[in-house]
């Protein structure tokens, strides 16, 4: 069994980062090295990396989030990168998605036990909360899936104008490249690749940012979003 005594010494980095949430942040690593361990949802040997390869590496996602918007992290997991980015920007109402039971009810422990009144947990998979949910500004997302298939995932869950913002490692711009004509299709009008993290975390953080025009999803999800649309209210009528 791995316990929190074997997470490494916390970066001072952290402390900046984190700021008022800090102990929050401490309390949040040590659930992922203990419960998160136990349950399968990270491996025993990501402990020793947990601060630098996982939390800082998500919080500083927070530098490419506008202010003030609604996000939906796709693929939530053990709440990276939404857990973090919310303990840096509680100006952001986040939906946290995930599928798997035994995850969501990790998530829910976790922003029960943090008090993170700005975040929800919602399970399902991206592809069936369209409609359900209500559109966002932003939707992140990180080690879910290639960057196509993500969008087909993500992007529909965007309202008009919003943008995906998709974690990704060193094969970022060949990803962004192999994705370019499955995006374009998706109604993506702008994509781009930042790096984040500048003296947080090294290497930094790499972010594909892809931005959608009005119709998130193109001519196909509209059309579902619509029907999804329908059928709520004709159940609300009941």
């Amino acid at each position: 069994m791995t316990e929190a005594a074997e997470l490494p010494p916390v970066p001072e980095q952290a402390r900046e980062v984190f700021g008022d949430r800090y102990a929050d942040a401490v309390r949040y690593a040590e659930l992922l090295a203990e419960a998160g361990v136990q349950r399968g949802l990270i491996g025993p040997r990501e402990v020793p990396r947990l601060w630098e390869r996982h939390l800082l590496n998500c919080a500083v996602l927070s530098e490419v989030v506008p202010e003030g918007v609604t996000v939906c992290d796709v693929g939530s997991g053990a709440g990276l990168p939404g857990i973090p980015l919310a303990l840096v920007r509680e100006d952001l109402k986040i939906t946290l998605l995930e599928p798997l039971l035994r995850r969501t009810n990790f998530l829910t422990e976790v922003v029960e036990l943090l008090g993170l009144d700005h975040v929800t947990v919602v399970r399902g998979r991206a592809e069936e909360v369209m409609g359900k949910l209500p559109p966002v500004h932003v939707v992140t997302a990180r080690a879910v899936a290639p960057l196509d298939r993500l969008a087909t995932w993500g992007i529909p869950l965007l309202r008009p104008y919003g943008e995906m913002l998709a974690l990704k490692g060193d094969a970022a711009e060949e990803e962004l490249k192999s994705a370019a004509t499955a995006l374009s299709k998706l109604g993506a009008v702008e994509t781009s690749i930042h790096h984040v993290g500048e003296g947080v975390v090294d290497p930094m953080s790499t972010v594909v940012r892809v931005e959608v025009g009005e119709s998130p999803g193109g001519v196909r999800f509209a059309a579902k979003r619509a029907k999804a649309a329908r059928t709520g209210r004709t159940r609300r009528r009941r």
